[in-house]
């Protein structure tokens, strides 16, 4: 009962969580040049990252100004 209830507000969530990691990792892989760090690093942290937490990361830390 408590799962019908929770899962109108998980589901935004989780597809805002899946976008922004598919946005970083295409911009990832489609990119040469990072502020810190390189492809296989960001590819790990964004992957492995906890949640938001990773692509988050990227994209404020490592993704190049262009």
């Amino acid at each position: 009962m408590i799962a019908k209830d929770i899962l109108p507000l998980l589901a935004p969530i989780v597809i805002v969580q899946f976008l922004l990691l598919g946005y970083s990792i295409v911009h990832i892989l489609r990119h040469d040049h990072y502020k810190m760090g390189n492809r296989a690093l960001w590819l790990i942290v964004c992957i492995l990252g906890m949640n938001f937490i990773g692509p988050i990361l990227y994209l404020l830390l490592g993704r190049e100004d262009a």
